[in-house]
């Protein structure tokens, strides 16, 4: 699980971030961190449609290689 620390330099840096889901690339959220809580966090997309995605989501700067997911 993504920790606070990660998700508030995610935030105040306005990096670009890759949420992956699962093994399919297409199906990885690209987008801005926007807000967070215990369990859950909001990412903002290119176009700007925001998306409510569990904590438990591998998140990366989405500039950088996707890891591999089990």
């Amino acid at each position: 699980m993504v920790t606070d620390e990660q998700l508030d330099r995610y935030r105040v840096e306005g990096t670009l971030v890759r949420v992956v889901r699962d093994a399919l690339e297409m199906n990885d959220v690209i987008g801005y961190v926007v807000a967070w809580d215990d369990s859950h966090m909001l990412i903002r997309k290119e176009n700007r449609r925001v998306v409510k995605l569990p904590r438990v989501y591998t998140v990366v700067p989405a500039d950088g290689p996707r890891p591999g997911v089990v």
